[in-house]
């Protein structure tokens, strides 16, 4: 485990420095809610100030793989020190890096430090191509191999024993229900087969990085918009590469409507297919995850807003309740919206591949 030593990482610079003093007021709650939802370059559990007054965070680095106009750059994202208002240069590969809230630039030459505009954006940095293992790829690739271990364990019991033991119990009739439940009646029985491996990673995949959102760790993967729409995006190309004659005919050129009005519905039809499906998609699972997390945090800075009017102890009871109760609903929203995901996948899949009767 690795110790960092920070300086400040949110909200406006201008503003008091929040990693150093309490953080209870609203402007300083809103910056702190808005940090937590995004992504990080480095893994931290937590945070605490020592008896010296400075901010101390305990986590692990992770990998920074940049790519700039000097090629491909890396280095560990310890380097920054947990800084995020760009007032850390990371001189590597004779170039000179920053991170300014969670976006990594490279500094014009002979420059070392950020000069803002009027509307506060660098002027004289560049964005980096940000190819860096940060805290949602790594927990991507944590749940992904984990998920690699069950199932292939789940697997070889089904070819030696016939009958799953141990966890592969709690795994099969989840598995049965995406398959029967799911896959099946909305696909059909002649081409379920083929797509409910995808349904089945899809659906776990998506649950238990929901639920890893929920714990201490502070996962937010499923609540990165770059994560839905890659997701939403496989299953376009999955039902659009798999859409038959039908699919395409009933698209292209609707039968059974007046033929002026065909070129009309043809349009539209397209962009359902694909803009709307797949935004629908992205932009459910992304906006629920999202609220569930700044509802949460929200309650729990009802200690800080409300200590004054209720009292710490009050207003910490209060916020523990509050919590608690939304937190048993964010359970039931992590397993629903990957349902949800899962069987809109295979609507839009079992559509594509339906075959008609002229």
């Amino acid at each position: 485990m690795f110790v960092f030593s920070s300086v400040s990482y949110a909200g406006d610079p201008d503003k008091k420095d929040i990693d150093n003093n309490i953080i209870d007021t609203d402007s300083e709650i809103e910056a702190y809610i808005m940090h937590h939802l995004k992504d990080s370059h480095d893994f931290n559990f937590f945070s605490y100030t020592n008896s010296k007054g400075k901010r101390i965070h305990l986590g692990f680095p992770l990998p920074v793989i940049v790519w700039s106009n000097g090629g491909f750059t890396t280095f560990m994202s310890s380097a920054f020190k947990h800084d995020d208002n760009g007032t850390v240069i990371v001189e590597k590969n004779n170039q000179k890096f920053t991170k300014y809230h969670t976006k990594i630039y490279v500094l014009n030459s002979n420059e070392n430090s950020i000069v803002f505009d009027k509307d506060h954006y660098p002027k004289n940095a560049n964005k980096v191509l940000d190819l860096s293992i940060t805290k949602s790829v790594f927990g991507i690739l944590l749940i992904g191999l984990l998920m690699l271990f069950g199932f292939s364990k789940l697997a070889k019991q089904y070819t030696t024993k016939k009958i799953p033991t141990g966890f592969g119990r709690i795994l099969e009739p989840l598995v049965l229900y995406v398959r029967d439940d799911i896959a099946r009646p909305n696909i059909g029985e002649k081409h379920y087969k083929k797509f409910t491996g995808y349904l089945l990673t899809v659906f776990f995949f998506i649950w238990i990085l929901n639920l890893l959102g929920l714990t201490p760790l502070g996962f937010n993967v499923t609540g990165q918009i770059a994560v839905t729409a890659s997701l939403a995006i496989f299953t376009l190309i999955i039902y659009a590469f798999s859409g038959n004659k039908d699919f395409w005919g009933h698209i292209l050129w609707m039968p059974g409507v007046p033929v002026l009005i065909r070129p009309v519905l043809a349009v539209i039809e397209l962009v359902g297919t694909f803009i709307i499906k797949p935004f629908s998609l992205l932009v459910r699972l992304f906006a629920n995850i999202s609220a569930g997390h700044i509802i949460i945090m929200s309650l729990i800075a009802i200690t800080f807003t409300l200590r004054e009017s209720l009292g710490t102890a009050g207003a910490t009871i209060l916020s523990l309740v509050l919590s608690f109760f939304i937190l048993l609903i964010e359970l039931l929203v992590a397993f629903l919206q990957a349902y949800i995901f899962t069987m809109l996948s295979a609507l839009f899949i079992g559509m594509s591949v339906e075959e008609h009767d002229h």
